[in-house]
């Protein structure tokens, strides 16, 4: 999950910085997010999904469905 969320925030060009004022957090905070230090809350799961417009599965590794373009 860690590794997919860095992948979507780097296939959208985008810094942690970026991510973190939509989550309304600090960059170090989500840094942790990426890096597995910190435990991914279920709202900012959500919150990511929707920024990506993918699953909840697919962010989370239950699924390759549900991705960037697929249905």
């Amino acid at each position: 999950m860690y590794q997919r969320i860095r992948d979507l925030r780097e296939d959208a060009d985008l810094k942690q910085k970026d991510v973190a004022e939509y989550l309304h957090c600090s960059q170090v905070s989500y840094s942790y997010y990426e890096i597995g230090r910190r435990a991914i809350p279920v709202e900012v799961l959500i919150q990511l999904a929707d920024f990506y417009g993918v699953t909840l599965d697919y962010l989370v590794g239950r699924s390759e469905e549900g991705g960037p373009g697929k249905p």
